[in-house]
């Protein structure tokens, strides 16, 4: 039995790997990664398990079936599609409530956190592709201070 699998997780896609799990070498890792990457995915994984037939396969039948196993698969998971976000948290006094939180729903913010009091605190992810003109207008209203998170 063989565990064959290929991962490419990262907002940059650099970090990936491949197995061929005692396969002949690049008959199983590589086909899997290569579907992963026809379809432009990140932080996803695939893991293809063979019991049978190796032998009678052959290398090419070996490629073929990890990658046929590998695109019927993908062909029939939801892919999610996730914006990247940088994380700030937003202080402001309760009486701009109405303001900094039209603000982060016209930017597709995600609201992380709050504290809400007489001042309050709101930890968001703001979409990287909105980013400069969310801060432009939240630090164009009065009292309103942005922080970038670690």
């Amino acid at each position: 039995m063989h565990h064959c699998f290929a991962y490419r997780i990262g907002t940059d896609g650099n970090n990936f790997r491949s197995s061929d799990d005692g396969e002949p070498s690049g008959t199983a890792g590589k086909p899997i990664l290569g579907q992963i990457d026809s379809k432009e995915l990140t932080n996803v994984a695939v893991i293809v398990v063979r019991y049978w037939g190796g032998t009678l396969l052959g290398v090419p039948g070996l490629i073929n079936a990890y990658k046929a196993a590998t695109a019927m698969a993908l062909q029939v998971t939801p892919i999610i599609q996730k914006q990247v976000e940088l994380k700030y948290s937003i202080e402001f006094d309760y009486t701009q409530m109405n303001e900094v939180m039209m603000i982060l729903k016209q930017f597709n913010c995600t609201i992380i956190a709050q504290e809400m009091q007489l001042f309050c605190l709101i930890k968001t992810g703001i979409p990287r592709n909105r980013l400069e003109e969310t801060l432009y207008r939240l630090n164009d209203l009065q009292n309103v201070i942005t922080k970038r998170e670690s």
